[in-house]
């Protein structure tokens, strides 16, 4: 069930509804997010809800065991290679068999490996990493583990953002599932505030985006460079609007049920470096990533050369848990390769939470100009696509082809709106939570603000798109 979906509209009001019926018996709640949350996904397909119970209930006991064990790393890896080993199989198989096959080819050698075309369950990727920071924390004795199951299942599952995250921690999600959810007004109205934004990121600015970015990919080898650039910069706004209004509609969901979830995104395009970006873009991976493997490979204090290393590790793997394609890699790789960079010859004392002013608009651009060009590989379906794309480009800027956009001049409008809102608003997580604002003076103007984005997201949504992150 997709957010943007007319199920989904009749969904949640319906679940809202009988959950708060509950709110004096949080076990009660739990079991009917559990069965709301199973209904949610099973929606696509109910075969998916084979394998996310398979990962709940290993991950659950193995924290059983391993609390309670002397061989605590045996059963730590047991399900770490179990769950690996499910997400591998769905979602890496035929890329790892395509590509052996071919490069034994090379040599004159046939292994004829299979090369089955599975069926990707979504979001397999994000509650299997969660799953996998919930058995870790327990080893390293984070986290006592829990004893209640369908508690536990529903932290995996948990509908809002089951399917493209954020990627909760246990020690955020799991106690807030462990104790009594009493409605709150003011939170649930902020979360409506939330979900709205999120719908105009989506349908507004995302997907009218994603029509003119499909229409110039499409005819690129032709394209001026002014058309050119617009499919990048367009592209840039496409993954941003649709990811984070992802969030934003997973949070505020979330709201609605007496949860919080992290925030996943604080305003990636203001950044002023790539290290910043990368604090303030998909918050909640990089930072497992950090957690999970940076800081464990020895992440800072080892010297340069071991520094560099794990940037590599980090930003490889994060492009290949994007997907099994060779140009995630890529996109992982050209990041590292910036963040190295960056990390000796442009330092920055700024941190991802600082305001961003009319100083930093330099800085800001200039990142900004080396994130677009990284999503250019990313948006590529091969790195011959991605290197065709760039080239083209490249020659027609050189040779002063210069044309005039053709496609998108409605999503530029939208992409102007989003930013000069998000702006006015840079101090805020979510742009229209307007008390304290100019903007929000006045009950009336707030109002006022409310209505103009509901009319948009209602009459400007672009053709529905799936969301990009579906397929991670």
């Amino acid at each position: 069930m997709s957010f943007v979906s007319v199920s989904f509209l009749c969904f949640l009001p319906i679940a809202f509804l009988l959950y708060w019926t509950l709110q004096r018996h949080y076990r009660w709640q739990n079991l009917f997010l559990l069965i709301a949350s199973y209904v949610f996904y099973g929606w696509w397909d109910w075969r998916f809800l084979v394998l996310i119970l398979i990962t709940s209930l290993s991950s659950f006991i193995s924290g059983l065991y391993i609390e309670k064990s002397r061989n605590k790393l045996w059963y730590l890896s047991a399900n770490i290679c179990l769950n690996l080993g499910i997400l591998g199989v769905f979602k890496y198989y035929g890329f790892f068999a395509d590509n052996l096959n071919q490069l034994l080819s090379q040599f004159g050698l046939s292994l004829d490996m299979p090369t089955w075309r599975i069926i990707l369950p979504v979001g397999i990727s994000f509650y299997t990493f969660q799953s996998l920071s919930y058995s870790i924390d327990v080893y390293r004795g984070k986290l006592a583990a829990t004893r209640d199951v369908v508690a536990f299942c529903t932290f995996i599952a948990f509908f809002p953002q089951l399917v493209a995250g954020p990627i909760e921690r246990a020690t955020n999600l799991l106690p807030q599932m462990l104790s009594c959810r009493r409605f709150d007004y003011a939170e649930a109205v902020d979360g409506l505030r939330r979900i709205l934004w999120g719908f105009f990121k989506k349908l507004v600015v995302a997907d009218n985006c994603a029509f003119a970015v499909n229409q110039i990919w499409d005819g690129y080898a032709d394209a001026s460079a002014v058309t050119l650039l617009c499919g990048m910069v367009l592209f840039t706004f496409q993954i941003y609007g649709d990811f984070s209004g992802y969030s934003d509609i997973a949070i505020g969901t979330a709201k609605l049920f007496g949860i919080r979830l992290m925030e996943n995104f604080r305003l990636p395009y203001f950044s002023r470096s790539i290290g910043e970006f990368w604090r303030r873009w998909h918050i909640s991976l990089m930072t497992w990533f950090r957690d999970y493997m940076y800081i464990p490979l020895g992440g800072s204090k080892e010297g340069s050369y071991h520094t560099i290393r794990n940037i590599f590790v980090v930003f490889l793997l994060s492009g290949l848990w994007h997907g099994a394609n060779w140009t995630f890699v890529a996109w992982g790789a050209y990041n590292a390769v910036l963040l190295v960079i960056g990390r000796w010859f442009w330092k920055s004392k700024t941190n991802g939470d600082e305001r961003v002013g009319l100083k930093d608009l330099g800085s800001v651009c200039i990142t900004f100009t080396l994130v677009v060009l990284g999503w250019v590989v990313f948006r590529a379906e091969s790195l011959s696509e991605a290197s065709g794309y760039l080239q083209h480009f490249a020659v027609a800027l050189t040779s002063m082809n210069l044309g005039q956009p053709i496609y998108g001049k409605v999503a530029i409008l939208y992409c102007l709106l989003l930013v000069i809102i998000e702006w006015i608003q840079r101090d805020r997580l979510c742009p229209l939570h307007l008390e304290g604002c100019w903007l929000g003076r006045y009950r009336w103007s707030r109002w006022l603000v409310y209505y103009v984005i509901f009319m948009l997201t209602f009459f400007g949504r672009g053709e529905e798109q799936t969301f990009i992150y579906f397929q991670f």
